[in-house]
């Protein structure tokens, strides 16, 4: 409607309602909602028209969520057995298991997790593990639910202290015998027999390590005056493409400026990709009276290093990593 029309329509217009219309109109004219109205006509022909491809698309991908689900119920049901003998021993040693079977079959579902060298993990008395630290540490709660099930005894951990701050926790680091890692208290762990995990690297390396796998151990060597305190063999341990499964954003200034001034991980963590993921248990190494920490802290990175070296493509790839998990076998030197 043109503006002479519309002020004609005004001009014209013999009672309210006449009124009230012709200002709408003039209204919609002015704003160009006629237009608009033409674009929600062809947003509705799209949205007809592509609904039932979507349906198509989003509905097998529910069936294979069902899948997975089932098969998640499946490991729990292939552990029945175990469960029921350990919660009749123990209420807490049940609830290791339960929540061990629930991220093994995790691990198998979603990263078709492998572990190489588990036989290295003595059946009992102690042992100190330093692993490598990725974004997360999934691959390392993949470890302890397998020494769980197959080991039938759980691995003490160190963890870092904000941990302990986070609301909720404190059970759950209690259950898994998670400890803030004073030296004492880790010699006291290990001497009472249990097995230790520790990664020396820790949150920065969980943060500003990247696709490259450098170690941030800096000079680190508290983890091998436990050992050599404790009379204990240190075992080494990799996960090959943790970092592709998350990676962070620690390498940009801001993150780690935060961390530096505040000692607060406030970098950003992204990924769960279902990346292949197979952790290497290198050798054992025994305890030596005649080295000190300084000798064995480096002679652990060497062994460490040498796990990344043999069995991680440098830098890391998500896409090739994806691609791993269509490998149905891995050589191991």
């Amino acid at each position: 409607m043109s503006d002479a029309g519309n002020q004609s329509c005004l001009m014209g217009a013999d009672d309210a309602v006449s009124f009230l219309v012709c200002v709408f109109h003039a209204l919609e004219e002015w704003a160009g909602l006629g237009q608009v109205e033409d674009y929600l006509s062809v947003l509705e022909y799209l949205l007809w028209v592509f609904t039932p491809l979507a349906i198509v698309f989003i509905l097998p991908f529910l069936i294979v969520i069902l899948l997975y689900l089932s098969i998640l119920f499946l490991h729990v049901y292939k552990r029945k057995n175990q469960l029921r003998e350990a919660y009749s021993n123990n209420l807490w040693d049940g609830a290791r298991k339960t929540l061990a079977t629930l991220w093994d079959g995790h691990g198998a579902i979603w990263h078709g997790y492998e572990i190489y060298g588990m036989e290295k993990i003595p059946d009992k008395g102690p042992a100190l593990i330093v692993y490598y630290h990725g974004a997360i540490p999934i691959d390392y709660y993949y470890f302890l639910a397998n020494v769980i099930i197959q080991k039938g005894r759980t691995c003490h951990s160190v963890a870092d202290h904000f941990l302990f701050k986070i609301p909720g926790f404190k059970l759950l680091l209690e259950v898994f015998s998670v400890i803030h890692g004073p030296q004492e208290e880790c010699v006291r762990a290990l001497k009472s027999g249990h097995l230790l995990g520790i990664s020396p690297g820790g949150v920065r390396e969980a943060l500003f390590s990247d696709e490259t796998y450098p170690l941030l151990w800096g000079k680190r060597k508290g983890f091998a005056q436990v050992a050599i305190d404790s009379k204990v063999p240190v075992i080494p341990m990799f996960t090959q493409n943790v970092r592709e499964g998350f990676r962070s954003l620690g390498t940009l200034r801001f993150f780690r400026w935060v961390y530096e001034r505040f000692r607060f991980p406030a970098a950003p963590v992204y990924g769960g990709f279902p990346v292949k993921f197979r952790t290497f248990l290198g050798d054992p190494i025994p305890y030596d009276p005649n080295i000190n920490a300084t000798e064995l802290a480096e002679k652990v990175q060497q062994a460490v290093q040498s796990l990344i070296d043999r069995h991680q493509q440098i830098p890391g790839n998500v896409l090739r990593a994806l691609l791993e998990r269509f490998h149905t076998k891995y050589k191991c030197d």
